[in-house]
């Protein structure tokens, strides 16, 4: 991988500034308790925050959770500085309140070596997924919203630690570097460095396990990385291993191919049919199927499709099987979304199966992405995995090969304070 442009914050002496730190701590909750359950995301946050604590600085901590496409996952960010409290045995105060009077009052108050969390990003409407794509503004613009007016005067200079936002073009995430002296944390190198290695120089073979509900995720990097030759055997599961039965002439059945249709998946078999024409010998489809009748899960043979009155769950044994012959054989390994409905326990075995099977290979294996992460923590130890991204849509993004809005964004910061 060629060096990035982008400046290191190890390279920008800290002690008295007040630094306006953006993380991505939006972390998965549990739907009924609205706790957080997979700390990933925090964790891997803590070396940035103690790094610039340990240099002096004070730090304004600003970060997101949930959206109003995820709206039981909005939440305050209370949760996510108790934790931080817990793990790094230091105070890190909360305001709920993102750019207030408030909040500025509480950061101009800060002391070098104190840290505090901002309110939910995602409570001021210039920060939802939904501003983004309808008024879509320039950074240069962007410097105009409310958050980059409050912020930017009672600051030194902002650090961007977030590279699993790095496909959002939000003001948070693309506006400050405009106005402020900017520097990436080591945790964005980290996950640079390490799909960039995936994407451009993987050990080879190179096997893609593509799975769970975002349809687009997998369809989305597909063809980049079949045409580039990054890999060499995708193994579809879930409902992209549906659409690939359906693009080769597999009919499941009406109840489940009505669902797949009421979920517009079905505009995918046409790529899908694209994509078995010019690389079909390097894409694997499931071979058998499950469903259940009154509680009881149930295997069928692709053979023996279609069936009208199942839907199909998961994975069945003999797949299981075949996919992890070809896991176990693998140097690079990339995994994105569960093979099945895990959460339910007759649909969690093909997901179980595919997880252990990486865990056991001896090849570089590299997930990411909220759900992808939380389905592997529950079947097997994380450190059996040879890097755990924090990314999801962001990996998705950078692995078609297209620039994230973020990495634009410091590229240029770093180019402009160099040209100065």
């Amino acid at each position: 991988m060629e060096k990035i442009n982008i400046k290191s914050m190890r390279d920008v002496d800290y002690k008295d500034k007040t630094v306006l730190l953006r993380l991505d701590i939006n972390s998965p909750i549990d739907p009924k308790t609205h706790a957080i359950v997979n700390e990933n995301r925090l964790q891997k946050s803590i070396p940035t925050i103690e790094y610039l604590l340990d240099s002096g600085a004070k730090v304004a901590i600003i970060a997101h959770q949930g959206d109003t496409l995820d709206y039981q996952n909005l939440i305050s960010m209370a949760e996510h500085a108790e934790i931080l409290s817990r793990l790094m045995n230091i105070r890190i105060d909360y305001i709920d309140d993102v750019c207030g009077p408030a909040a500025i009052e509480a950061v101009k108050r800060l002391a070098p070596g104190e840290a505090i969390i901002l309110g939910n990003l995602r409570y001021l409407t210039e920060e939802i997924s939904h501003f983004e794509k309808v008024v879509s503004l320039t950074p240069e613009e962007m410097t105009q919203c409310w958050l980059v007016r409050k912020l930017a005067p009672i600051v030194d200079c902002y650090v961007n630690d977030a590279f699993s936002a790095a496909h959002r073009a939000a003001p948070s995430m693309v506006a400050f570097q405009e106005v402020l002296p900017t520097a990436a944390g080591d945790l964005l190198f980290t996950e640079y460095k390490t799909l960039s290695q995936v994407q451009e120089n993987p050990a080879h073979p190179s096997v893609f396990v593509l799975g769970g509900a975002k349809i687009s995720d997998a369809f989305g990097m597909m063809e980049q990385v079949l045409a580039k030759g990054t890999a060499d055997r995708i193994l579809t599961t879930g409902v992209t291993g549906a659409i690939f039965l359906l693009a080769s002439g597999v009919k499941v059945g009406k109840q489940y191919e009505d669902w797949l249709n009421s979920k517009q998946f079905l505009v995918f078999v046409d790529d899908a049919k694209r994509y078995l024409e010019e690389y079909g010998d390097r894409i694997e489809m499931p071979r058998d199927l499950a469903y259940a009748v009154d509680g009881v899960r149930y295997e069928i043979p692709v053979s023996e499709l279609p069936k009208d009155d199942a839907s199909f769950l998961d994975i069945g044994e003999q797949t299981q099987k075949d996919y992890r012959e070809i896991i176990l054989g693998a140097k690079t390994l990339f995994a994105n979304g569960p093979a099945g409905v895990y959460e339910e326990t007759l649909f969690e075995n093909g997901t179980r199966a595919c997880w252990q099977a990486i865990a056991d290979s001896d090849g570089f294996s590299v997930i990411g992405g909220g759900d992808t992460v939380s389905s592997a923590a529950k079947y097997i130890d994380l450190d059996n995995i040879s890097y755990v991204c924090t990314a999801g849509g962001a990996m998705v993004q950078f692995m078609t090969g297209n620039t994230l809005p973020l990495i634009k964004a410091m590229i240029k910061a770093c180019s402009k304070e160099e040209q100065n």
